[in-house]
């Protein structure tokens, strides 16, 4: 996809996807934190490990998944390569 010279990119401007992964690290932070608190020292190290797995999932999600304008332009090019193949 070709981009208009001196426009940026939508993507950096979505302040909603920003706010949800903030959002989303800052409850997982805090997760964590009382996780430390209420389990047991000898289980803290798979609980831990569980709760960074799980953020850094959803980082990778944030950086590599495709926008909602991505996915809707598969989407499309999908439904009509399934309408080409369809016809006789």
């Amino acid at each position: 996809m070709v981009r208009p010279k001196g426009r940026p990119l939508a993507e950096g401007r979505w302040f909603w996807r920003r706010l949800y992964a903030f959002a989303v690290t800052g409850s997982l932070l805090w997760l964590l934190r009382r996780a430390v608190l209420a389990t047991p020292p000898e289980r803290m190290p798979e609980t831990a490990r569980g709760l960074m797995v799980l953020m850094a999932l959803i980082l990778v999600l944030y950086l590599v998944a495709p926008t909602a304008q991505q996915l809707a332009a598969m989407a499309a090019n999908l439904r009509l390569r399934l309408a080409v193949r369809g016809r006789p």
